[in-house]
């Protein structure tokens, strides 16, 4: 199952194929006029460009596709808002907003495009099933995310995945048109048939690199849950972990509504390859070796 940096990834597809209708419409593609050299170079800062714009939309997006509302301070689950407060204080960043959405699912996830504007958001499914320790571990957890500057570091890996998958799109795509011109009689793909090879080599090439940046984002889970420990106490990161474990189960995931797959804080269940986060039973024993 997918997290947070599915939606990024997906968002980062969609801003690059609009970068690439607008520097196609204005007669600015770079395979159509530079060599390799150059066109690596303007690939690298294209995207670059698509990486940081998703990154800056991110709390946007993640409010409209999530459907977020503010958790009440006064309200039953207003101790999570005095946690994030205290967290914030400690690390010396501006409070995250804090949410919920209305799921099933327990799942909880953090974003934003740097550690003084960014959110924290939690399923209603886990405010209500975990108890209050374990709910401060995950908010605790999250909070690292932010102060680790998970999301910038993200931007960046995501950035140069971009420069090579608009880079590999456009020398295909022009390895077509030459073959195809080196027939008889031919006349390479053509000006449209050319910008609409690229634009799905662009989305096939970046659905490929998918499991690139999910060892990335395995990786800093590691560092959030010691972050997490730091934060609120090693037993509230470790319970807060075995309450997932726990009483996670992918039938309790609404199917129906696919963008909240985007964000899971679970990987069980799925294709290791494309898990965004490691398996819980190894981030427990981390943290107990820690």
């Amino acid at each position: 199952m997918f997290n947070r940096v599915f939606l990024f990834v997906l968002t980062n597809i969609l801003v690059i194929a609009l970068i690439s209708i607008i520097i196609n419409l204005t007669g600015l593609d770079p395979s159509l006029y530079s060599g390799f050299e150059g066109l690596a170079v303007i690939c690298l800062l294209w995207g670059s460009v698509g990486s940081f714009i998703s990154l800056m939309i991110s709390k946007w997006s993640a409010k409209r596709a999530m459907r977020l509302q503010p958790i009440d301070p006064n309200g039953s689950h207003g101790y999570v808002v005095e946690a994030i407060k205290e967290f914030a204080r400690r690390e010396k960043i501006k409070t995250p907003e804090v949410y919920y959405y209305q799921s099933d699912e327990l799942n909880a996830f953090a974003t934003g495009p740097s550690r003084n504007n960014s959110l924290v958001a939690f399923s209603s499914g886990l405010l209500q099933d975990m108890d209050q320790d374990e709910v401060i571990g995950v908010a605790a957890h999250e909070v690292a995310h932010i102060t680790n500057g998970d999301m910038v570091t993200m931007a960046l890996v995501q950035g140069i995945v971009n420069a090579f998958v608009m880079f590999i799109a456009r020398v295909v795509a022009f390895a077509i048109d030459n073959a195809l011109k080196s027939d008889d009689d031919g006349e390479g793909l053509g000006y449209f048939a050319y910008f609409a090879v690229v634009m799905v080599l662009q989305a096939v090439f970046g659905l490929l690199t998918l499991p690139v940046v999910a060892w990335f984002s395995r990786y800093r889970e590691f560092r959030a849950d010691a972050g997490g420990a730091a934060l609120a106490g090693r037993d509230k990161m470790v319970a807060a972990l075995q309450a997932l474990d726990e009483k996670f189960s992918i039938d309790r995931l609404d199917n129906s509504q696919p963008a909240m797959k985007a964000m899971k804080i679970s990987g069980r269940g799925v294709i290791a390859l494309l898990s965004t986060h490691p398996p819980i039973p190894k981030r427990i024993a981390a943290l107990k070796k820690s």
